[in-house]
């Protein structure tokens, strides 16, 4: 069975309320979507999401890696030589992470459909459920108050928190977020690289003295600053998580070794995909340290995807895979089933995803 064409379109579904980080603010789902047909017409699917200000990538520049580099390196290629097809993959351009992980992604879908069995049960678990948290985005504080509130109604146990660059607030913020949702729901902080590390260590710090009970704090510097990051590690109790500083295998190799972070982690769109990722899960494994699985902004092409990753790797304790219940509509059919904090994985071949959605999306271009 070999890779006879890709097709990439595009998809552009509304959020049910705008998505803010410390970063940036977003309204709607607009990404990549590409599916991978082979010669006997089994299909494989995956997505990229444009996040310039992580990757560096934009909707036209992950469209012409794939059309220009990473498809004419595989097709025809035979779908279980799948260790060649990522090895040229992976060479047939630099950098360019989520163009290579809708690729990678759509690869392994399609493998998984020709064995016949779920992805996860493929990639070596047997986990048919997972706990998400849901992501609070930063808004004034009333309004956070009041997500915070309905994710818990909506069945929500653990909440990850967008933190912004007021130190002061911040603090408030999260704060009063614990005292309306009690001391059973997990919280976790999102900071976003917005804190000096300095600045850091005493916003976490005063968390903890107030009686926060922050599960961890992610990425609380910029990502290039590992000297930061380990500072911020070394002089607080609450776990830190490395996020935008770790891209590859290396870097978790890095951070793991100088002890730069207590935990990772894993998202396909800065590490191109599953098969990286799943090196990544390697090193974490053989030095003990906990992986987390995040995403991006994408729909629920890569996040099941992701979530078929997180049920096969025991190293990954914790998700956070924002679903369709940030979507104003829900334009997919199959895949993992989202139910409050839940994510239920089923029986059907690969990740579940049998068609482009319906509904806010446009063909582009076959590249044979």
């Amino acid at each position: 069975m070999k890779i006879d064409r890709i097709e990439i379109g595009e998809v552009a579904i509304p959020l049910r309320t705008p998505f803010k980080t410390a970063s940036r603010t977003v309204d709607a789902v607009n990404n990549i979507l590409i599916r991978i047909v082979t010669d006997s017409g089994t299909a494989g699917y995956g997505e990229a999401p444009p996040t310039a200000l992580i990757t560096g990538e934009t909707k036209a520049s992950i469209r012409e890696a794939i059309m220009q580099y990473i498809a004419p390196s595989i097709i025809g290629m035979e779908i279980f030589d799948l260790d060649t097809i990522m090895q040229r993959l992976h060479a047939s351009i630099v950098n360019n992470p989520s163009a290579k992980a809708a690729v990678d992604m759509a690869v392994y879908d399609l493998y998984a459909k020709t064995l016949g069995q779920p992805l996860y049960k493929i990639l070596g678990g047997a986990k048919q459920k997972i706990e998400t948290a849901h992501t609070i985005s930063a808004k004034p504080t009333d309004e956070m108050l009041r997500d915070s509130l309905q994710a818990v109604q909506d069945g929500f146990g653990i909440l990850n928190v967008s933190a912004g660059k007021q130190a002061l607030k911040d603090v408030e913020n999260l704060l009063a977020i614990r005292k309306a949702v009690g001391p059973g729901i997990r919280i976790r902080i999102e900071a976003d690289q917005c804190w000096s590390p300095q600045e850091a260590v005493r916003i976490i710090s005063t968390l903890e003295d107030k009686g926060m009970q922050a599960e961890l704090v992610e990425q609380p510097v910029k990502a290039h600053d590992l000297t930061g990051l380990k500072f911020v590690t070394q002089h607080v109790q609450t776990p830190i998580v490395a996020d935008e500083s770790i891209f590859s295998m290396k870097d978790a190799l890095h951070i793991i070794q100088t002890q730069s972070a207590d935990l990772i982690n894993i998202k396909l769109m800065k590490t191109g995909g599953i098969h990286e990722a799943l090196k990544i899960c390697t090193v974490a494994e053989t030095y003990g340290v906990d992986c987390m699985i995040g995403c991006m902004l994408e729909s629920k092409i890569s996040v099941s995807a992701a979530a078929h990753l997180a049920a096969a790797k025991n190293c990954i304790t914790m998700v956070d895979l924002i679903g369709p219940s940030f979507y104003k509509i829900e334009s997919y059919e199959g895949g993992p089933l989202f139910t409050g904090g839940t994510i239920k994985l089923g029986d059907a071949n690969g990740i579940g995803i049998s068609a482009f959605p319906k509904a806010h999306f446009k063909k582009l271009v076959v590249i044979k």
